[in-house]
């Protein structure tokens, strides 16, 4: 998340690509890969869980995808100003029980002078859903190809 020219303050078109850079680093599923975007000391509160710096946030991260398994997200810029971006987001993944989920969620992240996310709070709520009900099925890890609707494209 933290590209070339993609820090703060953000402008639309900056906040745009800095939604969709983290929608494609989440879908590598590489937790070593995501936590490099946020600065070291980064805070995270997803869901009810709290997570301080790299080490947390990789742990984090594998439970998370070890949980969430065949993972695929996207997200879509709601709000920005100064060093601060809104999204929100739609997840879909299966659970170690067999069952398909689409998680719903909105997040509020604060970034540092060089891009790193420094603050993200995640609030989340899941629905289970049948496999015929999926609206994500591009090639995963991955990112979404381009010509795949995003989230208000599907209704969601």
């Amino acid at each position: 998340m933290a590209a070339k020219g993609l820090v703060p303050p953000f402008d639309r078109d900056s906040a745009t690509a800095k939604v969709r850079a983290a929608e494609d680093l989440w879908n590598t599923r590489d937790p070593e890969k995501v936590a490099a975007a946020y600065a070291p000391d980064s805070r995270w509160r997803n869901r009810t869980t709290w997570v301080h710096g790299y080490d947390e946030i990789v742990a984090f991260l594998i439970q998370k995808w070890d949980r969430e398994r065949d993972y695929r997200l996207i997200k879509e810029l709601w709000a920005f100003g100064g060093n601060r971006i809104a999204v929100r987001f739609a997840s879909e993944s299966m659970g170690k029980d067999g069952l398909w989920y689409r998680s719903y969620g909105n997040e509020q992240w604060q970034f540092d002078a060089e891009g790193r996310c420094q603050f993200r709070h995640a609030s989340i709520n899941d629905l289970q859903i049948d496999e015929s009900d999926r609206l994500y099925r591009w090639d995963a890890p991955g990112p979404r190809p381009p010509d795949h609707p995003g989230l208000t494209d599907l209704g969601l």
